[in-house]
């Protein structure tokens, strides 16, 4: 790139049977030479003529062009925009489109239980039962499923919910001394797994009476770099 461009992530998910000999299903340089040629052009044309128009409309022209461009069988198309906003096309499902945006929050927890002993939380938490907390900045990723005929719902609207429904409930909170859900005597054990099921189950009817018909598929939560939670559990057959 020379100036001022765009940039953007393809990710492209092939499937079929590798090549005995070779033990290639399709050489990356194939893949490589089909986005170029054939996704690519489309995403450049859009980006002049239909600057507004919003990206997942674009997806069923992107992933025809591409299925018959490559020599294998196309299983879906995920268009990353930004590093945390994308757009994806399942071909099984070419109504429907994901869309993924992922927000942060900073907040303080303690790993703690109750009906256990002091010594028992010690040794299944270790240093994260430390009485007096720690802080992680969690990340979080909320997919949602969307409707190709009514592309109402959109990026911003996803924003607004998720601020008003996670964020200012969260954010710069000690999640067992400031909030209900994860309260020290009554409530859920603060840990990713809990805070992902916890944060689905808030946003989910947010997002539902949305505008259109969008629904959220799944929310993915980053305590660390290495260590996230999906919920609700996908099969591993999606894990792309």
């Amino acid at each position: 790139m020379r100036g001022i461009g765009a940039y953007y992530e393809l990710h492209v998910l092939c499937a079929g049977k590798p090549d005995p000999q070779t033990g290639y299903l399709v050489n990356i340089k194939t893949i490589d030479r089909a986005v170029r040629e054939s996704v690519l052009p489309l995403i450049q044309s859009a980006s002049v003529d239909r600057p507004t128009h919003p990206p997942a409309s674009l997806m069923p022209g992107l992933v025809r062009a591409l299925r018959d461009a490559l020599p294998v069988d196309l299983v879906s198309l995920r268009w990353s925009l930004t590093p945390t906003y994308s757009v994806e096309m399942v071909m099984s499902e070419r109504e429907e489109v994901l869309l993924r945006q992922r927000f942060e929050f900073a907040a303080a927890h303690r790993l703690n239980v109750p009906s256990l002993s002091e010594e028992q939380n010690r040794n299944i938490f270790g240093k994260c039962n430390n009485p007096s907390g720690h802080g992680h900045n969690y990340e979080f990723e909320a997919c949602v499923r969307l409707r190709l005929d009514d592309q109402s719902f959109g990026l911003p609207e996803l924003e607004r919910i998720v601020e008003d429904t996670i964020i200012t409930r969260f954010d710069h909170t000690h999640l067992n001394l400031d909030t209900d859900i994860f309260k020290d005597d009554a409530g859920l054990n603060p840990s990713v797994e809990n805070i992902a099921r916890v944060c689905y189950e808030l946003l989910a009817p947010a997002i539902e009476a949305g505008s259109g018909n969008p629904k959220l598929e799944h929310v993915t939560v980053w305590e660390t770099h290495r260590t996230r939670c999906t919920y609700p559990a996908r099969p591993l057959t999606q894990l792309g």
